[in-house]
């Protein structure tokens, strides 16, 4: 999909966005084993938990992506996603529901990540509106 990329520098590329979404489920299942065993921490954590993991298995299927089009739509999910994973974190940031060592690199990397995937997402669009 990309012309930034040779055909080996692009396949381990993939390779470590795969890896780092592996990491951010990661992440939040240590995050919510360490969470207080409040009513509010549990609802927060299970949803930051759903929508981290889905981030990894969602950007593997963008990764089986036959067309751009298939791309962009895969993608668009990717982003919701990381998206939602970033909004479930500033909550129990902000309501002080869980550790902050934990939290704050899991709140970077969902920023990071949301920012990669929104520009992929961007140039798959823009590659679509191109074509006749």
């Amino acid at each position: 999909m990309s012309n930034v990329f040779d055909g080996n520098e692009y396949r381990d590329y993939i390779e470590r966005m795969k890896l780092r979404t592996k990491q951010l489920a990661l992440s939040a299942i240590r995050i919510i084993q360490r969470l207080p065993r409040e009513e509010a921490a549990k609802i927060i954590g299970r949803q930051m938990l759903r929508s981290s993991t889905s981030v990894g298995a969602n950007y593997r299927a963008v990764c089986r992506a036959r067309t751009n089009r298939e791309f962009v739509a895969k993608m668009r999910i990717v982003c919701e996603e990381i998206d939602e994973s970033q909004y479930w974190c500033e909550l129990l940031l902000d309501a002080k529901l869980g550790p902050p060592s934990l939290l704050t690199p899991f709140h970077k990397e969902s920023t990071e990540l949301t920012a990669v995937f929104t520009k992929a997402l961007d140039t798959a669009r823009r590659k679509l509106k191109k074509r006749p």
